[in-house]
């Protein structure tokens, strides 16, 4: 598989359709891919439904997003903070969906789609309303959820580096859903601060492999 290496966001985001569901990396805007949310508000797809850590911060980011009307649903762990006003706004008036999942089963659900596992029973949110309609089990005692994986059709990541195959490495916390997302998803794009040849990055330092990643984008302020 060949990585394309993007000279602008809208080269690295052209293709996404109405419709898709979209995984954004990102814990606030710790290793959110801004650039490639903002080429994506540019190519104007609408009806998305986005999964991420949070409904979006400020004006900026995932919050833009929003706010140019183009999401149907937000599958997250925290749509509320003190600047998730965009979010906030639309939730109250009816014109976005949300499924609230909590942090480490929406890790998971996004890890089970990459590893291929059909559901899992989890104890998190057992009789609470986020198990609602949900099947149950008991197991050694303790009710488990069943959930099931969540796919992408795209995920928008950030990364540190990436070589020119795609290898990608993260820093710090920017690192956080990125490396699930990018196995979860049919098409994984990566905004980077830098990308070096190939040979540059230790294998062992490698946390996203190449053959997950179809694209690349320099970040322009790089």
């Amino acid at each position: 598989m060949t990585v394309r290496l993007c000279a602008h966001a809208d080269e690295a985001v052209a293709g996404i359709q109405d419709g898709s569901t979209v995984l954004v990396g990102g814990f606030g805007m710790a290793g959110m891919p801004v650039e490639l949310i903002d080429g994506l508000i540019r190519q104007g797809a609408k009806d998305l439904t986005v999964v991420s850590n949070n409904a979006g911060n400020g004006d900026s980011g995932l919050a833009a997003l929003l706010a140019k009307g183009r999401v149907r649903k937000v599958i997250c762990s925290f749509p509320r903070q003190a600047d998730s006003y965009v979010f906030d706004g639309l939730y109250r008036a009816g014109d976005i969906e949300l499924e609230v999942v909590p942090q480490g089963s929406l890790a998971e659900r996004m890890r089970a789609a990459g590893a291929g596992i059909g559901a899992f029973f989890c104890p998190t949110g057992a009789g609470t309303l986020l198990a609602e309609g949900k099947e149950t089990r008991v197991i050694d005692g303790r009710t488990h959820v069943l959930e099931y994986p969540i796919r992408g059709d795209v995920a928008l990541i950030g990364a540190h580096r990436a070589d020119r195959m795609g290898n990608l490495v993260y820093r710090k916390t920017a690192r956080n859903f990125g490396p699930v997302m990018a196995t979860a998803a049919t098409t994984v794009i990566a905004q980077v601060r830098e990308v070096v040849d190939t040979g540059m990055i230790d294998p062992e330092s490698v946390v996203t492999p190449s053959i997950y990643v179809d694209r690349v984008l320099q970040e322009a302020s790089a």
